[in-house]
């Protein structure tokens, strides 16, 4: 009987590691059924490129994973039970033939791979859901995009948050609309984790790009037309970004699972559930440690190694092969600040920022072949050569966890 492997969501972590697992196990043993509720690959770190106006290159699932071995399922996840290892789905094409009501399913599992990542978080400020914009979807940054693309010369866009997202996209969108009023209200200083380089440069661009900071503003109301922050300003906004961190899924708090207090799922340095040893979770769903016992921050930069382990210690435990260790740790930052410039902020092991940084037009070029590379690295998802080995055991659902995440070198 076929090893039955489901794999919830087709971001780059979700992807990855349905890719990995078809290039490690032969093709007679298993099934790999990912489920998404989009046809297409959503590049979700250049959703600032989009909203400002950008078209990006359409990347089809059916292609991708065309004959890899992996089923794709267009289905929205409406229910997991870990306990009776069931996934519920509601198909996502109206149904079979495309025509008629969604159809609802169950899918069964031997092994899940939860990578249902995260969306964007309004933090509970009055208004956000109201009259802020989000570019954690697809969905989001095209609206974001059809609204800006209506906006007057003068008129004012605030960008809430001064991380990497916040950041992308207040450049992104004052270098393709310098006719537009643009500002970023940031909760401490600007790029107050970046290195004194990386604070200069990022200084340097905002004032060329004439981007308005106001440093050391929590807002605390968004309105149709303005934002107020916790000292009483009111900012004049027409359009409000909200961009001050993400949001996990929230079928996972819904289970038996063990959560964090935010829902993610904890787990072992191999990605698997402390609770459930048949459950894998990537990626923004994971609570995962890292060098320094220090939780991994959402981002691709963790996902990715995440989906790496997980896919090869699912592997590992069918083929009765030794488990692996991928390296979960941090090398840089990688920030776009438009199309002319970047800034690469280099990082400890722990996400710790070091003194040097690469900074101009050979950092965007740096940040952008980052992006393909990633995307690249998912719309070819067996090129690369592997052996596939035969399932020879089931995994033991009984079996102690392993230590917390690794920080070993990946191996070639």
């Amino acid at each position: 009987m076929q090893h039955r492997i489901v794999v919830l969501g087709a971001g780059y972590t979700g992807a990855t590691a349905a890719g990995r697992l078809a290039r490690r196990l032969h093709r007679e043993d298993v099934t790999i059924t990912l489920v998404n509720a989009e046809p297409d690959f959503v590049e979700r770190v250049r959703m600032h490129q989009l909203a400002a106006g950008q078209d990006l290159r359409p990347r089809p699932f059916g292609e991708m994973f065309a004959g890899t071995g992996v089923e794709l399922r267009l289905a929205k996840v409406t229910g997991v039970d870990v306990d009776r290892r069931t996934v519920t789905v509601t198909g996502a094409d109206g149904g079979a033939n495309g025509a008629g009501e969604p159809q609802t399913e169950e899918l069964e599992y031997d092994t899940l791979v939860y990578a249902l990542g995260s969306a964007w978080n309004d933090q509970g400020v009055p208004g956000t859901a109201e009259h802020a914009h989000e570019i954690a979807s697809r969905p989001g940054a095209l609206r974001l995009r059809e609204r800006l693309a209506g906006l007057d010369a003068g008129q004012s866009v605030v960008v809430v948050g001064g991380g990497l997202t916040g950041v992308e996209a207040a450049t992104e969108i004052a270098e393709a609309r310098p006719d537009l009023d643009v500002a970023l209200a940031a909760r401490g200083g600007l790029g107050d984790w970046l290195s004194p380089k990386g604070r200069r440069h990022l200084r340097k661009v905002f004032d060329r790009l004439g981007i308005t900071v106001h440093e050391h503003a929590a807002v605390t109301v968004v309105e149709s037309d303005r934002l107020t922050t916790a000292d009483g300003t009111s900012v004049p906004a027409a359009v409000t970004v909200w961009t001050t961190g993400f949001a996990v899924h929230p079928l996972a708090k819904a289970t038996t699972l063990e959560v964090t207090g935010t829902g993610r799922i904890v787990v072992d340095r191999t990605m698997r559930s402390l609770s459930h040893p048949d459950v894998y979770a990537v990626g923004d769903a994971a609570s995962a440690m890292g060098p320094g016992d220090k939780p991994l921050r959402m981002s691709c930069a963790s996902g990715v190694p995440t989906a790496w382990q997980a896919a090869d210690a699912i592997a590992a435990r069918l083929t009765g092969h030794k488990l692996p260790k991928v390296p979960v740790r941090y090398f840089n930052h990688c920030i776009s600040l438009g199309r002319r410039e970047g800034l690469i902020q280099y990082v400890t092991a722990d996400d710790r920022s070091l003194g040097a940084a690469l900074t101009g037009r050979v950092a965007a070029v740096y940040k952008e072949l980052i992006c393909k590379g990633a995307a690249w690295g998912v719309a070819h998802p067996t090129l690369a050569p592997a052996r596939r080995r035969r399932v020879v055991q089931e995994p033991s659902l009984t079996a102690p966890a392993a230590p917390a995440a690794s920080t070993v070198e990946e191996p070639a």
